[in-house]
């Protein structure tokens, strides 16, 4: 209906009282007054991109999942549905885990990077981080570390930080936290943008053929830019500055054209080879180091539009580790396990009902049909008759779509292609609460990690730690989190000590360091600059410009930085213009100080 009048209310007389028949009035503020849904419990904080995933070349030796076919080699399957413009689309969502939607971006903090892939054979999310690895081995601790890591609940201080005692006191008493703590109190937990962030798919799964083969497989997002960070003082400036930092900066990166690009890496072992390692392949806690598996890049993913629609999109999307396709299944990782289940909950808490999946941003792109029925907030209108199965006054449809014959051409072609059948593991043991004695190891990995990194980097992660724990204010916490570092490394442990005011016991001096991981002491992956790369693209150089500034000289740097794809912004003290020695003018458009 067309409103002839949406600036007042409906009164008796121009100042008399609003009259409650205003059914305009109510429903608009009614509509206000719902418009805000429960944040995310972790993961609040984020900002997503759409674009497209594309294979670099044929997986049908390892997987069935149709996304992975070889776009540019279908000699072997004639009618597979492969061609040089096949490309799935996707939805990527970044950000971080402690803090509430309004926190800043570039707190100290692992982000999380989630990636919704809309195949033709249905939804597939692979719901990862920015780290190989996780805080705990079991999701039953999933609430406690949580619980730990938010604002403390008497005054709810500190927002998006965990420089706090809450969470430093939890820490110190699980030890299999230590190896992503140490992820984050790298230069990793500040990444210089999401463009120059890697992501990891944590856990151990498995990709099956369609011989029924299976294969481990860890996920790796490897960045075209390159891997970069911040500093510590750059991130807590911009912290205040410009909290929407790195939401700025994909937003506007994607609008100039300088796509974010990331190959998709695996890492594959044969299930044979599933113990020949000196840690568990389902504990999330540890990584593969890549000196001993090393990473294949198996397809590029292009981020190349913007959301329409920052809620409908970002907010309303809903991810979930559960979401696969055939040819990708799951292992017995306890935190992966867990997470099957948690995701569809808080989904329906979330987002009011079991039928989030008919949103658009989540709905997949090939037909699906199923016997849900109703619900909060259901959007498809069922026709069918019959909603139930088996049935016979509708031919008994939708039907269970029997699995493809093992290892023929109908494996791959789409219009034959089987329904998903769960890998046939073999199971057998007590029913019993325990872990694997396999997953009792806690400080190699850390120390794998601390010593891959550069001498620079060992001191960031020195200082972060005196940060953080500078911040706790029961000594005992403090001195409990130093005795978990000498378990790591006894230098790493002085170090943080010494900031704290105390030193070392002869005790904890005589520690002896953890065995090396499967004999290697190093890996040069674990470090963000031990071997560099990425190029200086789509970057952003500030130039601080006073009058009479040289215009040749400013002219040649402009042009310079424009052929390696920089993007120059001009600052200075107040916004106008700029008169440079030859008269000409420049046109400021931010303020900024130079004396910063």
């Amino acid at each position: 209906m067309r409103i002839a009048d949406d600036q007042n209310s409906l009164r008796a007389g121009s100042r008399g009282p609003t009259l409650l028949e205003d059914f305009i009035l109510r429903e608009k503020i009614t509509h206000f007054d719902h418009e805000r849904i429960p944040e995310r419990i972790v993961h609040a904080r984020g900002s997503a991109a759409h674009g497209y995933f594309q294979p670099y070349k044929d997986l049908s030796d390892i997987t069935k999942a149709a996304f992975l076919c070889d776009p540019r080699s279908t000699e072997n399957y004639p009618g597979l549905l492969c061609d040089p413009q096949k490309i799935t689309p996707v939805f990527v969502r970044f950000s971080t885990v402690q803090g509430g939607a309004g926190s800043a971006d570039t707190v100290r903090d692992i982000r999380g990077f989630a990636t919704k892939f809309y195949t033709e054979e249905g939804i597939f999310d692979l719901v990862g981080n920015n780290t190989p690895i996780f805080f705990i081995q079991d999701a039953h601790k999933f609430p406690d570390f949580v619980h730990a890591v938010k604002p403390e609940p008497h005054w709810a201080i500190p927002q998006g930080q965990s420089a706090h005692d809450t969470f430093w006191d939890y820490v110190s008493l699980q030890p299999e936290t230590l190896h992503n703590v140490m992820w984050a109190m790298s230069d990793r937990g500040i990444p210089r943008s999401y463009r120059t962030m890697e992501g990891f798919g944590i856990h151990t799964f498995r990709l099956i053929n369609a011989q029924g083969k299976a294969t481990f497989v860890r996920f790796h997002w490897k960045p075209l830019a390159g891997k970069a960070s911040l500093v510590w003082d750059e991130s807590q400036k911009l912290t205040g500055r410009d909290p929407d930092f790195h939401r700025r900066d994909l937003w506007e990166a994607i609008e100039a054209g300088d796509f974010p690009e990331y190959e998709l890496g695996l890492q594959l072992i044969a299930e044979e080879d599933e113990f020949k390692f000196d840690f568990d392949l389902l504990d999330p806690t540890k990584l593969i180091p890549e000196e001993l598996v090393p990473v294949q890049r198996v397809g590029k993913m292009v981020l190349n539009r913007n959301p329409d629609n920052f809620f409908a999109e970002n907010e309303q999307a809903a991810f979930h580790p559960g979401h696969i396709v055939p040819g990708i299944d799951f292992t017995n990782d306890p935190l992966l396990q867990g997470r099957l289940f948690s995701y569809t909950d808080t989904q329906i808490s979330r987002l009011g009902g079991p039928n989030f999946h008919e949103i658009p941003i989540n709905r997949p792109t090939c037909p699906y049909h199923n016997f849900q029925r109703d619900g909060m907030h259901r959007m498809d209108i069922d026709t069918n008759p019959a909603n139930y199965e088996p049935n016979s006054i509708n031919d008994n449809w939708p039907r269970e779509t029997p699995p493809a014959k093992r290892g023929g051409f109908e494996s791959y072609q789409a219009p034959k292609r089987g329904g998903f059948e769960s890998y046939q593991e073999r199971v057998d043991g007590n029913k019993i609460r325990e872990r694997s004695p396999s997953f009792g190891e806690y400080y190699a990995h850390p120390r794998l990690f601390w010593l891959s990194q550069t001498p620079i980097e060992q001191q960031h992660i020195i200082d972060a730690f005196s940060f953080e724990l500078g911040k706790v204010a029961r000594a005992y916490i403090r001195e409990r989190v130093v005795d978990q570092l000498a378990h790591i490394d006894v230098t790493l442990a002085e170090g943080v000590a010494h900031n704290l005011g105390f030193a070392l016991t002869h005790e904890q001096t005589q520690i002896a360091p953890p065995p090396d991981v499967n004999g290697l002491k190093k890996d040069p992956a674990l470090s963000l600059y031990a071997v560099p790369d990425g190029d200086v693209k789509g970057r952003v150089v500030a130039i601080l410009l006073n009058d009479k500034v040289n215009a040749a000289d400013l002219l040649t740097i402009l042009q310079a930085l424009k052929a390696k794809g920089v993007h120059a912004k001009l600052l200075y003290s107040r916004m106008g213009e700029v008169t440079a020695d030859d008269g000409s003018t420049l046109t400021i458009a931010d303020i900024e100080s130079c004396g910063d």
